[in-house]
Order: C-alpha cells, then structure tokens, then sequence
C-alpha cells in the first residue's frame, strides 16, 4: 500500500530533499534516477558543509522555498523518530510528498501521518525491511524490524576481557564468573557481564539474554551497558562472557550472535573456552577459533579454558598449553588464578591495566 518496491516508484516523485547527511541520506541519493535538490540536518557541524554535490542547510521549510522539490526523503537513524515526525509533518504541511525508511519513521506506527497525507493530497511511501518477502519464502517473519535500539559510540575507561568459546556449552559462563570471583579476591574492582539468561550466579553485575536482540543492536546494548555499569562502580576491569562460536560446525544461526557480542565488547584481550569430545556440538577447534575471533577484532587470545567434563584421565591442560603455547586450565576444578596471571601480565605489558 504504501511501501516501496522499485526504484521507479522513487524515480516518479523527483525531485527530493534528503533530511540526513549520514549513509542513510547519501545511498538514497544514490540510487539509480534520484534527482536530490538539496540536504538538511540538525548538526551544527554538517550545516554550511557540501555533502553529495549539495550545501547542508538547517532548515527545512527554508530549503523547500529555495528548491523546487516535489518530495522529501527522511532517511535518520532509529531513535530519531521523533526527528522524523517533525519534519514529515512539516514536509506534507507543505504539499510535499515523504519517504522515509523504517528506521527513521515507521508508517504502521503512525496513522495519523497517514491521514494527514491523505488530508493534503500528498504521498507517503515508506523504504520498509521488505519482511513480507521472507514471509512469502519461509512462512514467517517478524511483524516490525527487530532493530530497536540507538546506535551509540563508546570507548571504556577500563580494559575489556572476552570470553569466546568454540562451541555452545563448552564453559563460557563459568569461566567468566570465576574470573570474576579470582579478580574480587585479589583485591581488583571488576564488572563483570553475562551475556545469558542463565548469568544469574555472582559476582555478576547485570545479565541479559543477548539473542533475543537482533544481531544489529546487540554491540549497541553492551557498550551501553558497559557505559552504564562504569558509571556507576568505575571498574579496574571488565570481564564480558562470549555466546556460541564463531566457528562451529553444524549450527550456524548463533554464529552471527557471537560476533555481534565480540565487536561491542571490542576486548583487549580474549580468553578461549573448549570442550574436548563435545557430545552434542561439532566444534572446529581451538585454532579455527583463535583465528577468526583475532581476525574479527584487534584482541589477543592470551589463555584457554579447558573442559575435561568429556576426557579421559590421559587428558589435561598441559596437552593444550603444549600445543597452543597458551595457559591452559581448568577453570571448574582448578580455578582461574592462572587464567588471570596471564590476562594481567600482558594487560600490564601492554600499558592497558592502571590499577598497581
């Protein structure tokens, strides 16, 4: 009714005012047959500024005096939406027709904008996540984006240490709450961060269930989460607790939920569970984990979480540490302590940890 499906609906309402000079705004005025007259965006710094061919302006109803635009594209970020809705209203108050995206201003949410289109004669069309094509394939979909949350930047004051693993069940949650319990014996303040329903289990700080969020928003949740537990205790260290592999075989669906938490944790340094003779998962191993969990961030792999839950007595630790060069232990029957020497010892090496 009122998404778009081609191009050539764009191409008919020519030419556009973009509100937006972000990737939003410049990949619309990219497509093929967009005549784009002008740009506006409430940025003190972009205004004045050229952005595609054009100079930035502040104003919208200005512009439109100033052009002969016959619609405007509203392409923010999600958590502008009441940004959006200023200036849609604006736009059709003008006898302008709108396009926006989903993330900017989603059309089934509002109505009344509708209405008030239909009221002044003007078109509303919406750029939509086109979810009704997913349904058609695979029978399902969600009713709206799952994209919900605000993109946001943050840089924490404290070093950031990731627990990945390679596979689901091979120890994570463990190893995160007793690196966290060793690092509260010795005196050192840290957060500590469970990524999992089930991260109820002290010294826990906070806990969510990490894939019940797209994986769009889940480095958006955990640098706001971290940025909110600084706040408040000022942490020496942050220990984040990983989900699934990067790398496992066989399931594949979590695999995108893993690196989602990795690039918003975007640790110093990395500690990697595994659990030999899995007798449920197909993890590839140790190597292929180290690998791509180094190739995804700029974080060193300085220690491995050992599971024998599934060996025999001729297996230990030191058959891993041999073969990998890396502290190995296990966490479950022997602690962290060791695990912890070698995160701070190169924290320390590297200037990254402050506290004496």
């Amino acid at each position: 009714m009122y998404s778009v499906s081609s191009v050539e609906e764009l191409q008919n309402l020519n030419p556009f005012i973009v509100i937006g000079c972000g990737g939003g705004g410049e990949k619309f005025s990219n497509l093929e047959g967009i005549e784009t007259v002008g740009f506006v965006d409430d940025d003190d710094d972009k205004q004045g500024q050229t952005f595609c061919g054009s100079k930035v302006s502040g104003s919208l109803v200005q512009t439109i005096e100033e052009t002969d635009a016959k619609s405007v594209a509203i392409m923010l970020p999600i958590g502008a939406e009441g940004t959006a809705l200023k200036y849609a209203v604006q736009a059709i108050d003008n006898g302008k027709n709108v396009v926006c995206s989903f993330r900017s201003l989603a059309l089934n949410d509002n109505v009344s904008l509708l209405n008030f289109a239909n009221e002044k004669g003007v078109v509303v069309k919406e750029i939509s996540p086109r979810l009704d094509i997913i349904e058609d394939i695979l029978g399902t979909a969600p009713e709206k984006c799952c994209e919900t949350l605000p993109k946001i930047s943050y840089t924490p004051k404290a070093p950031v240490v990731f627990i990945g693993g390679t596979s689901q069940e091979c120890g994570k949650r463990t190893t995160t709450r007793l690196l966290g319990k060793e690092a509260n014996k010795r005196g050192i303040n840290c957060l500590v961060l469970s990524t999992d329903e089930m991260g109820l289990e002290k010294p826990s700080d906070l806990n969510f269930r990490a894939g019940s969020l797209s994986s769009m928003d889940i480095p958006s949740a955990i640098l706001g989460l971290m940025k909110y537990l600084e706040e408040k205790k000022n942490p020496d260290i942050i220990f984040i607790e990983g989900q699934s592999s990067l790398t496992e075989i066989g399931n594949p669906h979590p695999r995108g939920l893993s690196a989602a938490i990795l690039i918003g944790s975007a640790p110093d340094v990395t500690i990697v569970c595994h659990r030999p003779n899995h007798p449920y998962r197909d993890p590839r191993g140790i190597k292929e984990e180290i690998t791509a969990i180094e190739a995804i961030e700029p974080t060193k792999v300085v220690g491995l979480s050992i599971n024998l839950r599934n060996t025999d007595s001729n297996t230990g630790c030191e058959n891993f540490e041999s073969e990998f060069n890396l502290t190995a232990a296990d966490v479950y029957n022997e602690g962290a302590s060791t695990l912890l020497d070698s995160i701070l010892n190169y924290l320390k090496e590297n200037k990254l940890f402050k506290k004496d």
